[in-house]
């Protein structure tokens, strides 16, 4: 499974998420699941239906466990993460995850954008 994990801001649009997924999946296989924090829910969720993808809802104390490669004041003030956009997509897609592309910023930085991959490959569909 390959994640893509968003933090934004208030006031973020379902633009600001797609130049954001789009500078992080450059380069990096479709994504096959979108996750935010499940308070973030609804802004993602439009997102994931205009993409025909499932989002997952990330518990806020799971966002304090995956130790993310970049780091962000505002993140670590609200969050406790580093960035929130890595610690969504590493929770999402489950233990012994792997970044693919740490956080990229959208050009209207209200909104940032991570992917990870499963580490656990689950049973062919």
């Amino acid at each position: 499974m390959i994640v893509a994990g968003f933090g934004f801001r208030t006031g973020a649009n379902v633009a600001s998420l797609c130049t954001a997924l789009a500078a992080a999946q450059h380069g990096c296989a479709p994504v096959s699941a979108l996750a935010t924090p499940h308070d973030k829910l609804a802004l993602v969720s439009e997102l994931a239906e205009a993409l025909g993808l499932p989002v997952i809802a990330v518990p806020p104390d799971a966002l304090q466990v995956p130790k993310t490669q970049t780091q962000s004041i505002a993140s670590l003030e609200a969050r406790q993460t580093g960035s929130v956009a890595e610690a969504s997509a590493l929770a999402a897609a489950g233990p012994g995850a792997q970044l693919l592309a740490t956080r990229h910023i959208s050009p209207d930085r209200m909104a940032t954008c991570a992917i990870a991959r499963s580490g656990v490959e689950g049973p062919a569909a």
